[in-house]
């Protein structure tokens, strides 16, 4: 059995019997003051979760109360950064503070679900970072969680609240490329070379027994903690579900599909890394949605990846393509490009860089209850699902036939089982129902 970390920010039985109590709260919005003053946990901080600590404490009428992270340096900097209270290693000391209007998680992937579901259960709205989820499973139990408590859940592909990128899905909607019949995202950078590690001691500053959390347990290695945990089955979801979400949310979103695929096939497998990196290094996978089956009806969206190559197709890199009946959208860093008869370009709209308002959206959303935030976690459970089951065509080596209505794969027992994974033990953040 791991040996838990001499040192916590918190004693752990006084929070475990806190969070044992924990039921279906009322939503957090009834929490809030007459001058609707948000009070906000921050869970995960690394570079991400700082920023985001930073952009939320910058906006009216916001303030964060607690950032925590099992690091102490890294929950300590963000306190600071931030102006919060309070820097914590166990969230359960958020979840139990009803102070806490909404929390936002920029964790590890392992730690996505059981923490937004923790913090649904008690009352809290939810920002989570991409991908919502580590498995297609608890994606579901997360929208389940923020329908039955009542709670704004937002998922973080924050394209969804670019204007560029919705004004570029206007114009695919009024038919500027005819019927988009197909959509891709090509995901092409180079990445490091991780090495190869033997299991070390943590450092006396990392709590790594909450690291790992309901996650199964794995000994600690200096090439996956803080950053590259992302290549590791039991902590990530590969390049596929930490850059390439983004793309594929867009890709799927122009596409205009709102259901799962019904057929997912392709490759991924590793062609350059020799080092620990579990996920591949390589994927062309193809997602097909049948629409009622007939021609005209059927659409694919393809996910290309290559995060050993530089060498791009395009110029700006890491673009969607949307294929028309009548032309061709191309959406990149540099802006939005439209090509018509000839490959004749037809327009050309610059890049509008994102600021806050994703962020905004989200708070605006728990203020608003009429409407739901854009990137709604229904939202990010379509697109954060893709990554999955383009991990599992990779992992099992050959395509599946997704059920879209009950989210199984019942043709393939091996496939079907990597819907979900395996826990720790007894562990207090397993979500019920996994």
């Amino acid at each position: 059995m791991p040996k838990s970390s001499r040192r916590t920010f918190l004693g752990k039985a006084s929070v475990a019997a806190t969070v044992a109590t924990v039921g279906r709260a009322s939503p957090a919005s009834t929490a809030l003051g007459a001058n609707e003053r948000f009070g906000i946990g921050v869970i995960g901080c690394g570079g991400r979760g700082t920023s985001l600590a930073k952009v939320f404490a910058s906006q009216p009428g916001a303030t964060v109360a607690y950032t925590c992270d099992p690091d102490r340096n890294r929950a300590e900097r963000a306190k600071t950064a931030s102006n919060a209270e309070f820097a914590v290693a166990d969230m359960r000391r958020i979840f139990d503070d009803s102070s806490v209007d909404a929390v936002v998680i920029a964790s590890c992937d392992h730690w996505h679900a059981p923490a937004a579901i923790l913090a649904a259960n008690a009352g809290k709205h939810v920002y989570v970072e991409k991908p919502c989820s580590h498995n297609v499973r608890e994606g579901r139990l997360m929208v389940d969680a923020a329908r039955e408590n009542n709670i704004v859940m937002q998922h973080g592909t924050q394209s969804r609240s670019n204007r560029g990128r919705q004004e570029a899905v206007e114009m695919l909607r009024e038919g500027v490329i005819g019927d988009v019949l197909i959509a891709k995202h090509v995901n092409s950078q180079r990445r490091a070379n991780i090495g190869h590690r033997t299991p070390s001691d943590p450092p006396d500053h990392l709590d790594y027994d909450m690291w790992v959390g309901p996650a199964e347990w794995r000994a600690l290695q200096s090439n996956f903690v803080h950053y590259h945990w992302h290549w590791f089955y039991n902590f990530g979801t590969g390049d596929i579900g930490n850059d390439g979400v983004h793309g594929i949310d867009v890709a799927r979103w122009g596409l205009g599909v709102d259901t799962h695929p019904a057929f997912v096939t392709g490759y991924g497998s590793k062609l350059f890394f020799d080092d620990d990196q579990e996920f591949p290094d390589t994927y062309t996978i193809t997602y097909e949605y049948p629409g009622g089956g007939k021609i005209g009806e059927k659409r694919l969206l393809i996910y290309e990846q290559r995060i050993w190559s530089p060498y791009r197709q395009d110029a700006d890199g890491n673009s969607i393509f949307f294929y028309g009946t009548t032309g061709l959208m191309t959406i990149g860093h540099s802006g939005v490009r439209v090509f018509g008869q000839n490959n004749k370009l037809i327009k050309d709209v610059p890049y509008s860089p994102a600021g806050d308002e994703h962020q905004r959206d989200f708070l605006d959303a728990i203020k608003d209850r009429t409407r739901k935030p854009n990137a709604d976690i229904e939202i990010g459970h379509l697109s954060s699902s893709l990554c999955h089951l383009g991990n599992i065509v990779s992992r099992v080596g050959r395509s599946v036939r997704f059920e879209p209505k009950t989210e199984r794969i019942s043709s393939d027992v091996e496939a079907h089982l990597l819907l979900r994974r395996k826990y720790r033990e007894g562990h207090w953040a397993i979500p019920a129902d996994v």
